[in-house]
């Protein structure tokens, strides 16, 4: 059985005419489908012929068998997409940090010194190797763990033991990572040309970590390769990828102008979100393809079931109508738990007794799913069989190629980040990088205005 969009209580039958959308509003743009298609196909998306380069897979698998004999931890230095999309397949398929394995995989994502200090001091260091993850080789906040980590290495087991315990993922040509790992003679895998960030999960990127916790990459690919099958389809309804890329495109157009990713898996937390990064920095744009301002984008917010049944849902049941609901379910989850009957007679306790914790959040999930639907809240669910390897290579590349299809439909471009390199400049000013001494002084001026402080 493969991943299942269901859609149903999007639809008016559902949650009624002002809130749904109808099969014949939506049938307006199956004679566009054809066209989205071809548009993006005739576009050159490297990414979409990730599950089928064999080779990344040989090489990532053949290194990650050489590493794992050896160490016992990975600690993977990116960020954003250079870890968001390892760290959903880790998380998913081998249990958080990787823990079921021979091997635990660490994300340290961000530079906050006291965190990461802190996992540095906790890890064996004669055990422990890492990759450094970078496709344009300057990212800065993973060139600074990179050189405190380099440093930390050199110093404790010289240059030698230092080239052991790196693993450098980047451009193949070109960019700093690249001479640098060259100059330290690092091994290399390749972040592949033309890959953006959050669209790099299916290559060695994502796939390294993912093989280093012992997941059957082989298996993530397949999945892909199916899902691209189904993705390729003109008809609208058989098309998963374009059918959900449409269905939030009018959602957003209704006012829906956020989407809630909602796991119902702690396991899926971070799948959902690797989501919010792709879905807003893809969509997010000031301008569209013809220059028009035009401020496009929906916001991905996640909420974790069935923690947020208690916090978040009083807002989306009864708050304001700005928003589309996407559950993430799980039909089998890996282990079955069962409730105790210890006789306890109290109602509050006697009707759980003999019962399963897959049973409860189930039931969570669908009372969640229903009661959102009769408040006339739209809602929709991708559906896992279970958490396995060729079920996660399918969501990814369904989300991934509707991200490429929403940019179509918005016209704007899905794989630029233009809004993020403001914060770069002003940041390598401040940290004094060379050439941007512009943004030194203008960031020293902007300090000069009036604040208004309590």
């Amino acid at each position: 059985m493969p991943l299942i969009f269901d859609y149903t209580n999007l639809l008016t039958g559902a949650v009624g005419e002002k809130a749904g959308l109808s099969e014949a509003e939506i049938g307006k743009l199956d004679g566009t489908a054809e066209k989205i298609i071809r548009e993006a196909e005739a576009k050159w998306l490297p990414f979409r012929e990730l599950p089928y380069r064999d080779e990344y897979a040989k090489s990532v698998s053949d290194l990650a068998r050489e590493c794992a004999g050896r160490f016992s931890n990975l600690v993977n230095l990116g960020i954003g997409g250079s870890s968001l999309g390892g760290n959903a397949l880790v998380s998913a398929l081998a249990g958080p940090q990787g823990n079921h394995q021979k091997v635990s995989i660490f994300f340290p994502e961000n530079v906050d010194p006291d965190s990461f200090s802190r996992l540095l001091d906790s890890l064996d260091l004669e055990k422990t190797i890492f990759s450094v993850v970078s496709k344009s080789g300057s990212t800065a906040e993973t060139t600074a763990q990179f050189l405190v980590v380099r440093d930390l290495l050199i110093s404790r087991f010289g240059p030698g033991g230092y080239r052991e315990r790196v693993v450098a993922i980047t451009d193949p040509k070109k960019g700093d990572l690249r001479r640098l790992a060259e100059e330290d003679r690092l091994r290399t895998l390749p972040f592949p040309d033309g890959v953006g960030g959050r669209f790099s999960v299916l290559c060695p990127a994502g796939l390294f970590p993912a093989a280093m916790a012992g997941i059957d990459i082989n298996e993530v690919l397949a999945g892909a390769r199916e899902m691209d099958k189904r993705c390729r389809v003109s008809d609208l309804f058989q098309n998963p990828a374009l059918l959900f890329a449409i269905l939030l495109y009018l959602s957003n157009n209704r006012g829906r102008g956020m989407v809630v990713f909602w796991p119902y898996s702690d396991l899926l937390i971070p799948a959902a979100d690797w989501f919010r990064q792709l879905w807003a920095e893809s969509l997010g744009k000031r301008n569209s393809v013809d220059g028009a301002v035009v401020h496009a984008g929906q916001t991905p917010i996640r909420a974790v079931g069935v923690t947020d049944q208690h916090s978040q849902l009083q807002l989306y049941i009864e708050g304001p109508r700005d928003k589309v609901i996407c559950f993430l379910a799980v039909n089998d989850y890996r282990t079955v738990v069962e409730i105790p009957d210890a006789g306890i007679k109290i109602p509050s306790f006697s009707y759980l007794q003999g019962k399963t914790l897959n049973s409860l959040i189930r039931a969570e999930q669908e009372a969640t799913e229903m009661s959102l639907t009769k408040a006339g809240r739209p809602n929709c669910k991708l559906v896992f069989p279970r958490l396995a390897a060729i079920h996660l290579g399918e969501y990814f590349y369904l989300l991934e190629v509707a991200t490429a299809f929403a940019g179509t439909l918005f016209q704007i471009d899905p794989f630029d980040q233009p809004g993020v390199e403001e914060g770069k400049k002003l940041t390598f000013g401040m940290m004094g990088r060379e050439g941007y001494e512009d943004k030194l002084k203008e960031l020293t001026e902007w300090r000069k205005r009036p604040g208004k402080i309590v």
